[in-house]
């Protein structure tokens, strides 16, 4: 059974000045669209995890859910409201990945899957990219008390559960967009 998918665009973007990465477009592209279309093969149904205004992502056609925690507590915040939003769709797991990353692999939740059933997050050579995992409802009432308790880490919170890795051969598919010369270079890696 696939799991939904959730968008992670909740930050706050201070390195790129502010604004929504996933609105930045490669060849006249938003960000968002390209992650868009790699993720939604892969999975039930999407949503995006936002702040703010959600009509500004009305084009994408998908449901706008922001943070249920104050003040933006990190990607950890978008996946406890990915979970429930998914526990409201009667899913048992969701997938995130970043509004920010248009390049990641096209076998994402088949090798998060492969490497655990349940919790498993995406890995290269170069470390774990803790945006792009794969994460059980059943333990969203967890990650809501330790966020409420001041973890912000992914990492701990998934080594705390057993979380497995998956590896992926080729760090340039994770790379994301967080200043005006990383869009740069994903416009020249297009």
């Amino acid at each position: 059974m696939k799991p939904l998918g959730v968008i992670l665009a909740g930050g706050r973007a201070t390195r790129m000045g502010g604004g929504d990465k996933g609105l930045l477009e490669i060849e006249g592209v938003p960000l968002m669209r390209h992650v868009i279309d790699r993720l939604a093969p892969q999975v039930a149904g999407l949503a995006i995890n936002a702040n703010g205004d959600p009509a500004r992502f009305a084009a994408f056609g998908l449901p706008v859910i922001p943070d249920s925690l104050p003040d933006r507590p990190g990607p950890l915040a978008g996946v406890l409201v990915g979970l429930d939003w998914a526990a409201g769709e009667g899913a048992s797991h969701i997938v995130t990945a970043a509004a920010d990353t248009p390049f990641f692999p096209t076998d994402l939740v088949e090798k998060l899957q492969a490497a655990h059933p349940d919790l498993a997050l995406a890995a290269t050579e170069d470390g774990r990219h803790p945006t792009f995992g794969l994460w059980p409802v059943a333990l969203r009432d967890d990650l809501r008390a330790a966020l409420e308790g001041g973890l912000r880490k992914v990492v701990l919170w998934t080594d705390r559960h057993g979380g497995a890795t998956a590896m992926f051969p080729d760090d340039a598919a994770f790379f994301n967009v967080n200043t005006p010369a990383d869009l740069e270079v994903a416009r020249a890696m297009r």
